[in-house]
């Protein structure tokens, strides 16, 4: 069976010395194949979509920093897009795990939700391989992920962070139970990034080949009823993927969170009582 070619393969087809010379990329990090043209592919889409996101961002950056942000526009332009998608997750993540944290931990989940919805609808274009679509690719970001909220627990709940992971004290009788609950959870944990990059590259995979064998059958008009559908899977991938994001980094910063709010609480009130 001939493997897909996109635009970026057929490319690269025409230029034998280039792709030959991609070996210096090494291999993949899954399978570990040498580096070629279809194997490169996902990681040139995925280097396009970041200068993409870069780009659009240094666009719409002046008239939010000069302040024009305060009055909204009538309608959709670059700049209201960045505020509303800014502006629904930011508040998603504030409801979920506070202002303070909120603040602290959304350029993570900020820059994975703009990276994979370009990724995604890259896909919707014709000649283009989204590469949210390549394990390779949602592989990378989930290990980013999980290795940034066991960070973010251990940084703010020092040794502390393990201890949830043998969950509630039963009591000495039960401490079978809760080494056993220990290596459960450990389990679970490193298994989120595995569940989060397959969800992610299956559901892209699946909605890209439905486009292109509807654009493939008619060119015309049938591909429109699966695009739409395709732009919906794009929407939902993002919220599931970023949405587990911001769970994780919550329920992995979220005893730190109340001890200092706690201590909050405990000195505005010892403030009040002096003055």
């Amino acid at each position: 069976m001939p493997e897909h070619t996109s635009l970026f393969t057929y490319l690269l087809a025409q230029f034998p010395a280039l792709e030959h010379n991609m070996g210096i990329f090494g291999e993949t990090f899954v399978g570990h194949r040498p580096v070629g043209a279809h194997s490169a592919e996902p990681l040139a889409a995925s280097i396009g979509v970041i200068c993409v996101v870069l780009f659009l961002a240094l666009l719409a950056r002046p008239a939010l920093v000069r302040g024009q942000a305060v009055i909204p526009e009538s309608r959709l332009t670059l700049r209201t897009f960045f505020e509303v998608w800014i502006g629904y997750w930011y508040g998603l993540m504030k409801d979920m795990m506070g202002p303070r944290r909120a603040k602290q931990y959304f350029p993570l989940v900020g820059s994975l939700s703009l990276f994979i919805v370009v990724g995604n609808f890259l896909g919707l274009i014709p000649g283009f391989t989204p590469p949210t679509s390549n394990w390779n690719i949602t592989l990378g970001c989930a290990a980013v992920v999980f290795f940034a909220f066991n960070f973010y627990g251990i940084k703010a709940n020092g040794l502390g962070y393990f201890k949830h992971l043998f969950g509630p004290w039963l009591g000495w009788p039960y401490i079978p139970v809760n080494i056993l609950l220990f290596f459960v959870e450990t389990l679970s944990v490193c298994i989120r990034p595995f569940t989060l990059s397959i969800r992610l590259m299956l559901n892209m995979a699946v909605d890209h080949l439905l486009v292109t064998l509807a654009a493939g059958a008619v060119a015309l008009f049938l591909p429109l009823p699966v695009m739409v559908l395709g732009t919906l899977v794009c929407i939902v991938q993002v919220l599931v993927f970023c949405l587990l994001t911001s769970i994780y980094i919550a329920l992995a910063t979220e005893h730190e969170d109340h001890e200092a709010d706690a201590k909050g609480h405990g000195a505005a009130a010892a403030h009040a009582s002096g003055s």
